[in-house]
């Protein structure tokens, strides 16, 4: 079987990456731009950085902002219907993964409009077309949603998260900046590092692993866990590896699945309105201990990306530890809480559960799986 490997066809990176968004559009013909990002990137002025960019080149441009923090069917449709109406010819999502994934969503449904209705994109939809041009603009280092063919939409009238995988949604140039970065808080800097993390590890633990995303995810572990602590701090070079770093994990996992962490920090999302970020990170050991026996020797070479010394001397059961240990030090050392208490509700746990179950994330987890097992992880972490 052949292993498909999609990426950007163009990625900017470094300190003033944006400034390349007029070239690109101008070198692709665009005329007019429809720029979705969410109402707190345009009030604090992040946003204003890439409209600066379009005015200073005399390029047109349409804003979108009805975009919350986990993006609604409504948020989509809405935005398909701002499309139409505005003339644009691309989109540029600026923004985390919110933006992004919104812009996905109306891409696709522009130019596959038999999927208006949201629903139907969930899992691998069949669309025909693909999505109308996206320039991508991160302002989190965490999703990495400009380089991935994944988007997740809520169905707020079922309090579940749906996961979108379509090759055809991804953006054509990604501009990773660390200066659009740079105003993230510390809350949200360690929540959003902490997503790059599980993207990495889940990546390159999980079902469809292969030596080429083997290659990203550990150099994206490395990256990580030499430079979090830093970006949280807010120093440059803290600042310019995570976006490096969560970059080359989406490169990676993208291409190969995620597994159970993700599909039960989804529903979290999605029922309680919880950080997606900081739901991976508090649920990431407890996930690590259950699968560290279907991964191998993998866990040896997570202990190393992290950091950890003389792993070649340990025996299976100390690397295993040792990694995980990792993983739960550079959590709490950036102030992730280390349980669920605050957030769930016992008497949520089966639908919690069963929803994380049926994810489209949880088919690519190493260890087989079931309702009864993710109940009881649930239970141990609240």
């Amino acid at each position: 079987m052949a292993n498909r490997f999609v990426l950007n066809e163009t990625s900017y990176h470094g300190a003033g990456a944006i400034s390349e968004i007029a070239s690109e559009a101008k070198g692709r013909g665009f005329k007019k731009a429809f720029v979705c990002s969410d109402p707190d990137l345009i009030k604090f002025g992040v946003t204003k950085k890439v409209f600066e960019v379009l005015s200073n080149a005399k390029l047109d441009y349409e804003v979108y902002s009805d975009i919350k923090p986990n993006p609604t069917i409504e948020n989509v449709q809405n935005g398909v219907e701002a499309f139409k109406k505005s003339g644009a010819d691309y989109l540029v999502a600026v923004g985390g993964g919110s933006s992004m994934d919104t812009a996905k969503a109306i891409g696709i449904i522009i130019n596959n409009p038999e999927f208006a209705d949201v629903v139907s994109l969930e899992g691998v939809a069949p669309t025909k077309n693909k999505s109308v041009p996206i320039f991508a603009v991160p302002t989190t280092a965490g999703t990495a949603a400009e380089v991935t063919i994944n988007y997740v939409i809520t169905d707020a009238s079922k309090n579940r998260k749906m996961v979108c995988v379509d090759p055809k949604d991804i953006p054509v140039v990604a501009f990773v900046d660390p200066d659009m970065m740079a105003t993230m808080p510390k809350g949200l800097t360690a929540a959003t590092g902490m997503d790059a993390l599980t993207h990495a590890i889940e990546g390159y633990i999980t079902a469809g692993a292969w030596e080429l995303s083997d290659m990203f995810h550990l150099k994206a572990i490395e990256i990580i866990a030499r430079s979090l602590r830093g970006a949280v701090e807010n120093t440059p070079e803290g600042r310019a590896d995570m976006a490096l770093g969560q970059y080359v994990a989406g490169m990676g996992f993208s291409n190969v699945g995620l597994g159970i962490v993700h599909s039960m920090a989804h529903p979290l999302g999605a029922l309680y309105d919880t950080p997606h970020g900081v739901a991976n990170a508090i649920i990431l050991p407890t996930v690590m201990e259950y699968n560290a026996e279907a991964t191998g020797e993998k866990y040896r070479e997570i202990a190393r990306a992290m950091g950890v010394k003389n792993v070649d001397d340990m025996s299976q059961e100390e690397y295993r530890k040792a990694a995980i240990d990792a993983v739960k030090k550079l959590s709490e050392d950036v102030g992730i809480p280390a349980d669920l208490k605050e957030i769930v509700k016992r008497e949520d746990i089966p639908f919690l559960a069963q929803s994380a179950y049926d994810d489209a994330c949880r088919p690519g987890n190493p260890k087989e799986t079931s309702v009864e097992d993710i109940t009881k992880l649930y239970e141990s972490l609240i």
